[in-house]
């Protein structure tokens, strides 16, 4: 079996419209910086208000392979 190493980083996705985007848009982001992303997984959900606004935001860790 081939070895591999992976890196995990900690990265928080925001978003007006829900969670699901708020998740997209951290991964679609870090997939512009980063080679080889592995997987992720959410650590934490939670929100803001602002104006009378809700902002959905999302802390997940995303792992990428090593080279």
């Amino acid at each position: 079996m081939a070895e591999r190493v992976y890196k995990m980083i900690e990265l928080v996705g925001c978003s007006s419209a829900s969670y699901e985007d708020a998740i997209e848009k951290a991964i679609h982001k870090a997939e512009g910086t980063l080679e080889d992303l592995a997987w992720w997984e959410v650590e934490e959900l939670r929100g803001g208000i602002a104006g009378g606004e809700l902002e959905y935001q999302a802390r997940l860790r995303v792992a990428f392979k090593l080279h």
